[in-house]
C-alpha cells in the first residue's frame, strides 16, 4: 500500500484509522500478499532447493542469557555461504536465532522486529517476554504452507525477562508450537550434538564468560559431527556470532572477543584432540 503523493499528498485512510497494535494484523487486512506465508509458490516437482542455516544454541546464566550461531549456510551438499548472520536483536531485551530456509527466516526476523516496534509505538509500552514469544509463534504458524513445501523456519528465541529478572529461552516447531527451555537449548541440524555438549558443560553458577565459552564449545562440537554446521574458521577469520542479553540489554560480542573465545576452544582441543576421555586412558 503506497501513498499517492502526486495528488493530495495525504496518506491512505488505512494509515490514519486507529486499529490493532499488531503490525501483522494491519498488513493481513490491508495488503496480505506482502506477508511471507501468504505468497503463492509456482508448482514444483519435489522440494525447493534454497540455502539453509544451522546451528543455533542458547544457554542461561545468573543474570541473563547467551544466544549464538555458526556462520555456515548450505544448499544440499554445497556450502552456499560461509559467513551468514543467523542471530539478530529482536528488540532491546531479546534476540532471535534462525535455522531453516535462510531467505524466509531473515524476512521473518525483520517482520518480527517491526511487529515489536509497532506495538511499542502504538501502546507506549513493551510487550512482555512471554508476549514476544507468542507473537513469534503466530508468525511461524503462518508459514506452515511454505514449511510443507520444504521451506521451513525454526528459530530460537531468547531474552531477559525484566519482570522476573532472569534470562529465558523459547524453542519452536514448524507448526508454531512453542516450548520454554530450561538452562539451554539448540536448534538446527547440529542441535543434537550441540545439546549433548551443553548437557555436559552446563552449571547453574555459570558466569557470563563461562556461558559464552560454553556456546562456542557446543558449536565446535556440532561442527565436528554435522557437515552443515561451520566451526571457527581461523584462516578466513570467520567466527560464531555470540550475543549476550542481560538487564543492561542486548550486546553482540565484537569479532575480537569472539575470535579470542574460539581460539581458546581450539587450543584446548589441540591439547586433547580426542576429547576429555583421552586424558583418562
Amino acid at each position: 500500500m503506497e501513498a499517492n503523493t502526486r495528488s493530495t499528498g495525504r496518506l491512505p485512510a488505512a494509515f490514519l484509522t486507529p486499529g490493532s497494535s499488531s503490525f501483522m494484523d494491519f498488513l493481513s487486512e490491508h495488503q496480505p500478499e506482502l506477508l511471507p506465508g501468504k505468497r503463492q509458490l509456482p508448482p514444483t516437482q519435489g522440494v525447493v532447493e534454497a540455502p539453509h542455516g544451522t546451528t543455533i544454541v542458547a544457554v542461561t546464566f545468573p543474570g541473563g542469557v547467551v544466544l549464538a550461531g555458526d556462520r555456515r549456510a548450505t544448499m544440499g551438499n554445497v556450502i552456499a555461504q560461509r559467513d551468514i548472520e543467523k542471530v539478530f536483536p529482536a528488540d532491546e531485551y531479546s534476540a532471535v536465532g534462525i535455522a531453516g530456509t535462510a531467505g524466509l527466516a531473515v524476512e521473518m526476523v525483520k517482520l518480527f522486529q517491526l511487529e515489536l516496534e509497532h506495538f511499542e509505538k502504538v501502546e507506549g509500552a513493551q510487550l512482555s517476554l512471554e508476549g514476544k514469544a507468542n507473537r513469534l509463534s503466530t508468525m511461524i504458524r503462518s508459514n506452515l504452507g511454505m514449511a510443507m513445501q520444504g521451506l521451513a523456519v525454526v528459530p530460537l528465541f531468547a531474552g531477559f525477562d525484566v519482570d522476573r529478572g532472569k534470562g529465558r529461552i523459547f524453542s519452536y516447531d514448524v507448526t508454531g508450537g512453542r516450548s520454554e527451555e530450561q538452562n539451554f537449548a539448540a536448534t538446527g541440524s547440529g542441535s543434537i550434538f550441540a545439546r549433548g555438549a551443553m548437557k555436559k558443560l552446563f552449571r547453574a553458577d555459570l558466569t557470563e564468560d563461562d556461558a559464552t565459552t560454553l556456546v562456542v564449545q557446543a558449536l565446535y562440537d556440532a561442527a565436528d559431527d554435522d557437515s552443515a554446521t561451520g566451526g571457527p574458521d581461523v584462516a578466513r577469520r570467520i567466527y560464531p556470532i555470540v550475543t549476550v542479553i542481560t538487564e543492561d540489554g542486548f550486546r553482540r560480542l565484537t569479532e575480537e572477543e569472539s575470535s579470542q573465545i574460539a581460539r581458546s576452544v581450539l587450543e584446548r582441543r589441540l591439547e586433547q584432540p580426542d576429547g576429555p576421555r583421552a586424558a583418562l586412558l
